[in-house]
């Protein structure tokens, strides 16, 4: 049995591990070796990958795609070693680092994601190669967003659609439901509000309820086949809108939770948004509007929009105002009022003066109830007088 020398520490580290990068910038960090006795290293190597991934079953068939967006390898040196030099000798009780930077790609990058059947994942995998031992291997990922704009005039236009449902009972026909909606824009933010405007009508027999739904969709491709997969993120509702009336919503509010921005670059895995505003009918299907949305990201110096911006300084702007820390004592009542006008004993409030007559119109009068005095005290028993008499 070959007995082979363990190695104390070998590890990625990123100069900024919680940064989240964009394109064409540099991604910097060093790879830390420390060994439990002497070893020989013949060399560190590190190789950068960014990959887009999908994996299904069809069936039997297995549906698999793959695109890359990033490689990088490189030999790393230390700082202090000669450049002919090969091997380097570590000895215990020392830190070796061998530090690393690349740049990222230019143009469009998928940004980090992981779904149910694709993935898009960015990491650095270092090796470790010693004389007569098997190659040794750490990975350390790191997240990748591509920017996305939302102040484009395309994404920054109103979006509007209208649909009406003919509703029928027994192909009895029973009326019919419509909906029209609009909102204001296209793209947004993570914490954005998104206002909509609608109208309902019904004039069916039935009790509607209009609703409106933020919705991801997920779609994977791979050898000619699509999957994809739908999901609720936030929602909210109206009041019930009964039989022949109608129902509208001026700016009704649905906010934009913390989600991943939009993928829409990758020819493998899409991430788009959507907002649903529908009717639920009883007893047939649902009236719904489908209104895109582009959810952009924060990292980009212009991802938010203007009236974002408008509507954050008029939020901050009590910052402005010079609130002390802790509110200054009320003045004491002696040193208020003169002392001809100091009340010495609690009295009635001076809302109205209470004379003991029954027109008061601010308090009510209670008449006075009074216990019957007791019986006089005597030692002769009235009972017995009384026999006595008859």
């Amino acid at each position: 049995m070959v007995m082979f020398k363990k190695i104390k520490c070998f590890e990625v580290v990123f100069n900024d591990p919680e940064k989240v990068y964009g394109s064409g910038e540099k991604v910097a960090g060093r790879v830390i070796v420390e060994v439990c006795e002497v070893t020989g290293v013949k060399a560190v190597r590190i190789l950068a990958c960014g990959v887009a991934k999908v994996l299904w079953m069809q069936g039997s068939q297995q549906c698999k795609q793959t695109l890359n967006y990033l490689r990088y390898e490189d030999t790393l040196l230390l700082d202090d070693q000669p450049t002919g030099e090969n091997e380097v000798i570590m000895r215990p009780g020392n830190k070796y680092e061998y530090k690393f930077g690349f740049e990222l790609p230019q143009g469009p990058l998928g940004t980090s994601f992981k779904g149910k059947y694709g993935c898009v994942d960015y990491w650095v995998k270092a090796f470790l190669d010693r004389p007569s031992h098997p190659t040794q291997e750490t990975k350390k990922n790191f997240e990748v967003m591509d920017l996305v704009d939302v102040n484009t005039p395309d994404l920054l236009a109103p979006v509007s659609a209208k649909k009406e449902k003919k509703v029928s009972c027994m192909f009895i026909p029973d009326g019919r439901v419509s909906v029209s909606a609009r909102i204001d824009r296209k793209g947004f933010c993570e914490g954005d509000e998104i206002n909509i405007h609608a109208d309902f009508e019904n004039t069916s027999s039935r009790i509607v309820v209009p609703k409106a739904a933020i919705v991801a969709r997920h779609t994977y491709l791979a050898n000619g086949q699509t999957k994809m997969l739908t999901q609720k993120l936030s929602s909210v509702r109206g009041n019930h809108i009964i039989s022949g009336t109608c129902a509208s919503w001026r700016g009704k509010s649905l906010r934009v939770q913390k989600i991943r921005p939009s993928i829409l670059g990758c020819n493998i895995l899409r991430v788009e948004y959507s907002l649903l505003i529908y009717v639920s009918v009883p007893g047939s299907k649902k009236v719904i509007l489908d209104l895109p949305l582009v959810i952009g990201s924060r990292s980009g110096l212009s991802s938010r929009t203007s009236s974002m911006a408008s509507r954050t300084s008029s939020e901050m702007s009590w910052v402005d105002l010079n609130i002390p820390d802790t509110p200054e004592a009320p003045p004491c009542y002696m040193d208020i009022i003169p002392e001809d006008h100091r009340l010495e004993s609690p009295t009635t409030p001076l809302l109205d003066d209470t004379d003991g007559s029954q027109d008061s119109p601010i308090f009510m009068y209670a008449p006075e109830f009074k216990f019957m005095p007791p019986p006089t005290y005597t030692e002769v028993d009235p009972c017995i007088l009384n026999n006595n008499v008859q």
